[in-house]
């Protein structure tokens, strides 16, 4: 795949409206043209032990932080006409139609590809597992600082330009 946006949320707590950060890596003609970080003000707004644990954001980190439409709206002309990138893309397209929806957005039909069911298919039992460090490490991608969007996003980008063909 050679024109995409890679993207990935971390969220605050068990609820998909509680993005608390975002990745977003562009790829255009097989090349990273713009990459994006941003923590986001999280709905509801608190932060759960085990969240917290993997990936190291609290509410000290996220209170002065932009809610999503401010940052959704530096995001949207980077990723204008792409389609988009998750590794296991259920969650963070289902983030992203949460958050829509809680500020009464309209969604606009966002096209995702994954990166895990593509992975699946193509090294299928190769692999001891399809988590996200270890398709990255397959594809050549030190993947150092997992479970950072930005980082995340990266490993996905780098894993997506190997395996998702031009049809997908």
């Amino acid at each position: 795949m050679k024109n995409f946006a890679a993207i990935d949320f971390e969220t605050a707590n068990n609820r998909r409206t509680s993005v608390c950060s975002v990745g977003v890596v562009v790829v255009r003609d097989g090349v990273i043209t713009d990459t994006v970080y941003r923590l986001i003000h999280p709905v509801p707004n608190y932060y759960l032990s085990f969240t917290t644990a993997i990936h190291g954001l609290t509410a000290a980190d996220t209170d002065g932080a932009d809610i999503f439409p401010v940052v959704w709206g530096e995001i949207v002309p980077l990723i204008e006409g792409l389609p988009l990138v998750a590794h296991n893309s259920p969650f963070d397209e289902g983030c992203l139609r949460a958050v829509h929806d809680y500020y009464g957005m309209p969604y606009p039909g966002y096209r995702f590809f994954c990166t895990c069911r593509a992975s699946r298919r193509l090294f299928g039992k190769e692999l001891p597992d399809h988590r996200l460090h270890t398709v990255a490490a397959r594809c050549g991608y030190d993947l150092t600082r997992h479970h950072h969007a930005l980082a995340d996003a990266e490993a996905c980008a780098a894993i997506a330009m190997q395996i998702l063909g031009d049809e997908e």
